[in-house]
This record gives structure tokens, C-alpha cells and sequence, in this order.
């Protein structure tokens, strides 16, 4: 059955030049562990929870502004992944359940980390199956 498009040719899907083909990259760890302070850069937060602290805003509104700081926290994910592979398991499971990694598929599942995968991917189809 042939697709016909209300609004014209120049509105006909084109072809895309991105591929919907998705492969888990296959990370090899380096050697050396690097140092925990080297997995993260909180300088904009620590600036931030300085600025908060010295205000004269309410306890209640400072706590929940430094909360806010925690976003700003920029993980560097390479440098995780080589911590990851010399941690023992129980830090391992704890970096995985924080979804710092993704090892196996399951466990992604069970975090709750591919549910929004799954509804874009539904979606995707809805749209582009028909």
C-alpha cells in the first residue's frame, strides 16, 4: 500500500542519513586505577554551595539550593569505567545501581535505566513500522 503524503512532496520523509542500528560500545578498562578524585569536577557546585552558604536566605531554602548544586557535578564516565574494573564487587554493584555504568543488559533492566530506551523505541515504531 502506497503511503500518500496530505501536504506535498517536499513534506515525504527522506531518506535519513542516521542509522537506527544500536551497538553497546565494547569498553576495554586501562591498567592503572585511577585516583577517585580524578572521576568527577565539582568546582562549579562547591563554588555555588559557597555563594548559597554565605547568603542570608532561610536554612531551609539553602538546603535545598545546595541539593540543586549536585547537577552540576560533571562525571568524566572513562575514568569510571577503569575505577570500575579494579573495585571490588560490592563498589561495582553500587556504581552500576547509580547507572555510572552499564555492564550487562539485565541490570539495566533492573534499575530501570532501558525503560526509557523501551517507550522511545515503542514510539519509534509506532511511527515508522506503518
Amino acid at each position: 500500500m502506497k503511503q500518500v503524503n496530505l501536504f506535498g512532496d517536499e513534506f515525504a520523509p527522506k531518506e535519513s542519513k542516521y542509522t537506527a542500528k544500536i551497538t553497546a560500545p565494547i569498553y576495554e578498562p586501562k591498567n592503572e586505577k585511577p585516583h577517585i578524585m580524578e572521576l568527577f569536577d565539582n568546582t562549579k557546585s562547591l563554588r555555588l554551595i559557597n555563594e548559597i552558604e554565605s547568603s542570608e536566605i532561610s536554612e531551609e531554602e539553602k538546603r535545598f539550593l545546595i541539593h540543586a548544586t549536585y547537577r552540576h557535578i560533571r562525571f568524566n564516565y572513562t575514568k569510571i569505567a577503569d575505577y570500575y574494573a579494579h573495585c571490588g564487587p560490592e563498589m561495582q554493584n553500587l556504581i552500576e545501581k547509580s547507572g555510572l555504568v552499564i555492564i550487562d543488559f539485565e541490570k539495566a533492566i533492573q534499575y530501570n535505566y532501558v525503560k526509557l530506551t523501551e517507550e522511545l523505541g515503542k514510539i519509534y515504531l509506532e511511527e515508522y513500522e506503518q
